[in-house]
């Protein structure tokens, strides 16, 4: 499986960075031709499950998880999320931590950890697999993090 961490500051307060973060639909429009819908009512809970759809037309795959861990930051302690990937294409798991930024200054710190497998490579392309993940993850988390509400 292929492992990344991205680590991103932004001039975002914390429990915006969080919502912004964990507003699982808008990941959807950060990733090309990607697609993301929310399967469970609102609020986010234990147990909430979203598809990410990539593709075009009928040529594509989905990406299905479901949060298995979730702690809203609260009381000084840092937000945690943890999604477990059930697809039959793209399996693993991510966990996503928002606190406040170290600098002092009020804004955050994004920690986004992921450990994926792409069903049908082999090992050997884990390298490469987590290299574009990170670039496409961190393009992903910087919009997020961007985007005016």
């Amino acid at each position: 499986m292929s492992v990344m961490q991205i680590v991103h500051t932004a001039d975002v307060p914390l429990l915006e960075a969080w919502r912004r973060v964990t507003d699982w639909e808008r990941h959807g429009a950060q990733v090309p031709l990607t697609r993301t819908t929310v399967a469970t009512a609102p609020p986010t809970r234990v147990g909430t499950r979203f598809t990410a759809r990539t593709g075009l037309g009928p040529v594509g795959f989905d990406d299905p998880m479901e949060v298995v861990a979730w702690r809203p930051p609260a009381d000084g302690r840092p937000g945690h999320c943890r999604l477990v990937k059930h697809g039959r294409v793209v399996s693993g798991w991510a966990e996503i931590e928002v606190r406040p930024a170290p600098d002092g200054r009020g804004g955050s710190e994004v920690r986004w950890r992921e450990e994926l497998r792409v069903r049908g490579l082999p090992r050997a392309m884990d390298p490469l697999t987590a290299a574009a993940g990170r670039f496409l993850f961190a393009r992903a988390l910087a919009g997020l993090l961007r985007e005016a509400r």
